[in-house]
């Protein structure tokens, strides 16, 4: 909860399709019960939404911002956001308030086990790495679960910048800090640091940080979660075991 005392919603700004927005306006409906899950496939990648992120999450504290504290008797709380590792850890988030650790999942490398893990923890709002869509082969009921769940996706890049974005976040320095040091938690060499340091430094422009975004569909984002069109093992023995039509590729 360290974010707490230093941020505020003042740090964040928005626009959409170059007009000024809120956050409610990203994630119409946003409130303090939403589930946020980010899937990420790189080291460090997360940073590339975490301007979003952060203000996601200065916001979730605002609904609890007079309760909050370290004392007893006190509200101590972090919101239900999660980091979908794809294939192995890409980074350690704990410093941008993604906290406790089991808030960091590592997934297999594989669509359908990807999303059954954002099914598993009741996310409703998502964000996919940016990249070409690809086939992959679901449980109709995977897909059915998620399709009445989560109310928005938007695309994201590690860069911090996408093709074709329709929605811009701006962050303060004091939100890049914490960014910052998640950085140098998630890079594999210094070598990796630098080039991911260089990265955030191209984002800022007097003293604030732009990332882009794309919103999209469900069906889209299901497509992105990975590059591996599977199914893997761990999916292929579960479609054995199911109602023969229970399967379907999603192309």
């Amino acid at each position: 909860m360290h974010t707490t005392e230093a941020l505020t919603s003042a740090d964040f700004g928005f626009q959409i399709d170059g007009q000024k927005a809120s956050l409610e306006d990203v994630f119409p409906g946003f409130n303090e019960f939403d589930r946020l899950g980010v899937v990420v496939r790189q080291p460090g990648g997360v940073t590339g939404a975490s301007c979003l992120i952060m203000a996601a999450i200065t916001h979730f504290y605002d609904f609890y911002r007079p309760q909050l504290g370290n004392a007893r008797g006190r509200l101590r709380i972090y919101p239900e956001y999660f980091i979908f590792h794809v294939g192995k850890r890409h980074g350690d988030y704990r410093q941008m308030d993604i906290w406790p650790p089991s808030h960091e999942v590592i997934v297999e490398n594989d669509p359908e086990q990807i999303l059954e893990a954002i099914n598993d923890r009741g996310v409703t709002r998502l964000l996919v790495e940016d990249g070409t869509p690809s086939s992959a082969t679901f449980l109709r009921e995977t897909v059915s679960s998620a399709e009445r769940r989560i109310a928005s996706v938007l695309a994201y890049s590690p860069t911090g910048r996408v093709d074709r974005p329709d929605v811009t976040v701006t962050s303060s320095l004091t939100a890049e800090g914490y960014v910052l040091t998640a950085l140098e938690a998630s890079a594999e060499s210094p070598e990796v640091l630098e080039q991911l340091k260089l990265g955030r430094r191209v984002l800022t422009h007097e003293n604030r940080v732009t990332e882009t975004y794309r919103r999209i569909e469900l069906s889209d984002a299901i497509r992105l979660l990975t590059e591996s069109s599977g199914p893997g093992a761990t999916t292929q023995r579960v479609i054995a075991e199911s109602h023969p039509s229970a399967s379907q590729l999603i192309t």
